[in-house]
């Protein structure tokens, strides 16, 4: 099964460590087990455009929807056996201990 993992920033997480908080050390980790789909950075939140269509009309505004101290900075997709495996495959990414990682399954059409 599939899972995307947001990678969010948080204000509270534990200080970010550049000798040990290393995302390409557990992307390799990853593919080397053949569970890594795709993932990438994300441009801050000042570079986002949100889209809704109200009374058919389409309406764009720049950046994200809501105010938060918060934001989605990137997201992988990884092959997991369930909800457990994808959890401690979270875990062990370097944003877990200095920001917040949210796990979601893929729901397919």
């Amino acid at each position: 099964m599939r899972y995307v993992l947001f990678i969010c920033t948080d204000p509270d997480g534990e200080p970010y460590d550049p000798d040990t908080d290393d995302p390409g050390s557990w992307v390799e980790a990853l593919e080397a087990d053949g569970k890594y789909v795709l993932g990438d950075r994300l441009r801050p939140v000042e570079d986002a455009t949100t889209v809704r269509v109200r009374g058919g009309e389409t309406v764009v505004t720049d950046g994200p929807f809501t105010e938060s101290r918060e934001w989605i900075a990137g997201f992988d997709i990884i092959e997991a056996d369930d909800l457990d495996v994808a959890v401690a495959v979270a875990a062990r990414h370097p944003m877990a201990r200095f920001g917040r990682v949210e796990v979601r399954p893929v729901w397919p059409f």
